[in-house]
């Protein structure tokens, strides 16, 4: 399959999309934007649900290969386009931890931060799929501490997830803002691509606000 295709993104703004947009950008991949209106409930409406039964944003189309399921298309792009250099290499040394962090946000951070916002006690530790939320965070700032990125000194699509899932989840107080924490937000949000998503998803937010 030719990666020369143009990606097709489904995107809803400031959503979990914006970090797979962000990604994009910073691939410097070849993308359409397919935009939902969230507002309107546009996904739920049997079009999307026909590409994602969840009804949910991101999804992406390549060719024939549909994909969802954040991580899976960080992993699935960011492979992609390896001149980017934003995934290690099968062989290399830090493929590994880069898998274990884009799996620790999905098993671990999401679901933690989701029962606290929800003011639900975590499952027995012998059932529950990330502990205890400050463990999850104690174990998150310690990497971040060594930064100063996920990987050490490379940045890579991990931090693309994980500066985008920061900065919403501190945001709303759902997450400490710890000076590690701050710090890391601050250096992946300041970055060119992750500022021009931002002024595009705030043009589309305002647009869905008055259609």
């Amino acid at each position: 399959m030719s990666h020369a295709r143009k990606i097709v993104l489904f995107h809803s703004p400031n959503t979990r999309s914006t970090g797979t947009l962000i990604l994009l950008e910073e691939l410097g991949a070849p993308y359409e934007l397919r935009v939902l209106n969230m507002q309107a409930g546009e996904q739920r409406q049997p079009a999307f649900l026909a590409v994602n039964p969840m009804g949910k944003v991101p999804a992406i189309l390549h060719g024939d290969a549909l994909v969802t399921e954040q991580i899976a298309i960080y992993l699935y792009l960011a492979d992609l386009f390896p001149r980017a250099g934003l995934a290690p290499g099968l062989t290399d040394p830090q493929r590994g931890p880069y898998l274990r962090w884009m799996a620790f946000y999905a098993a671990c951070f999401e679901p933690a931060v989701l029962d606290k916002a929800m003011k639900r006690d975590p499952a027995p530790a012998m059932m529950s799929p990330y502990g205890d939320f400050d463990t999850v965070m104690a174990t998150l700032t310690s990497q971040l501490r060594a930064g100063p990125f996920i990987l050490g000194q490379d940045f890579s699509a991990a931090d693309v997830l994980w500066g985008t899932a920061l900065h919403w989840t501190t945001m709303f107080g759902l997450v400490p803002e710890t000076p590690e924490i701050k710090a890391y937000i601050e250096r992946i949000t300041t970055r060119p691509a992750a500022q021009r998503v931002r002024e595009q998803d705030a043009v589309l937010a305002a647009q869905h606000k008055t259609s």
